[in-house]
């Protein structure tokens, strides 16, 4: 049976079937996706074309987030490089100042027991006293800066440590201010006139201050362990060991405390594990931890529901 044959549109030719105006394999006008005798544009192949992309299409967008994102999900901390050399100096320097009683074993005969206190050696009149003074002085200052700089908005979840933090090295400065006025751990008589409150104020004013010390950086320390409960990050899992001493050391220390025994080796154990938890949460809270871009076809990046960043929560 012979092809039916078409009649071209301006000449009235025959033409074969399958052709346009007599154009040998040339797809009918009628099925080009642009208009008639046009090239079709870039535009017929892409979702949406004729109309504005829509923001909401999830194929359109290349920088994608959860709607109500907000960066302190991703846990960035959003400092400046200079701030954060600062938070890092300022805390080095904070640190080397508080930990001035490693110098003191290399002074033989300066700590003559160890039931002493290292607060005993800073009473005034005693040897290199004024430079212990001063460096618990520097120490909270520095301590201060370094937390201060780094702001209680470092990431959303660490601000109630953060106060922890800052009461710590508030206490540490009110601790050098204030000086005992008699060495209570290894003297009798001064401790009886302290238990009947017999002594300076300036006495009872570093006591408290020790113990607002030894309080607020335990709670910033249970606070961080609390938080980061579940994460393998190795900030997390320091916070975990240390949580762990203080719940063997605590019981000691209150032992040492209350018998007048190895009461200072007790305190340097409870000042390395201190001097352990300002840097970890100094590291913490300086990491630039950036959050991941999800884009369009990536893997992970979901079709649906998603916005641009920049237009969540921050």
């Amino acid at each position: 049976m012979a092809e039916p044959q078409v009649t071209g549109r301006a000449t009235g030719a025959s033409v074969p079937p399958g052709t346009s105006d007599g154009v040998q394999g040339l797809p009918a006008a009628d099925h080009l996706p642009g208009a008639a005798g046009q090239a079709p544009s870039a535009a017929d192949h892409l979702p949406g074309a004729g109309a504005a992309a829509d923001p909401g299409d999830a194929h359109t967008r290349t920088d994608l987030r959860p709607r109500g994102h907000s960066f302190a999900d991703d846990g960035a901390t959003g400092l400046a490089r200079s701030r954060r050399v600062l938070v890092w100096i300022a805390g080095v320097g904070g640190l080397l100042a508080y930990n001035w009683w490693v110098l003191v074993p290399l002074k033989p005969g300066l700590m003559t027991s160890p039931n002493e206190l290292f607060s005993n050696l800073e009473i005034t009149g005693q040897p290199y006293a004024a430079a212990m003074q001063h460096a618990d002085v520097l120490a909270g200052v520095l301590l201060l800066t370094a937390f201060l700089a780094a702001g209680r908005r470092s990431f959303a979840a660490g601000r109630r440590d953060w106060l922890a933090m800052m009461a710590f090295a508030a206490a540490g400065l009110a601790g050098g201010l204030f000086p005992e006025v008699c060495a209570d751990g290894i003297n009798a008589v001064c401790r009886s006139r302290e238990w009947h409150f017999e002594l300076p104020l300036s006495q009872y004013v570093h006591i408290v201050a020790g113990i607002f010390e030894f309080a607020a950086i335990t709670i910033a320390l249970f606070i961080a362990m609390r938080r980061t409960r579940g994460s393998q990050a190795h900030t997390a899992r320091v916070y975990r060991r240390l949580w762990q001493g203080a719940l063997v050391c605590y019981p000691l220390l209150g032992l040492a405390y209350l018998l007048n025994r190895m009461g200072g080796v007790m305190e340097a154990v409870f000042f390395v594990g201190f001097t352990f938890t300002v840097v970890t949460q100094i590291a913490e809270r300086t990491s630039h931890r950036v959050s991941p871009v999800l884009t369009a076809g990536s893997p992970g990046a979901p079709a649906a529901d998603y916005e641009p960043c920049g237009s969540g929560t921050v």
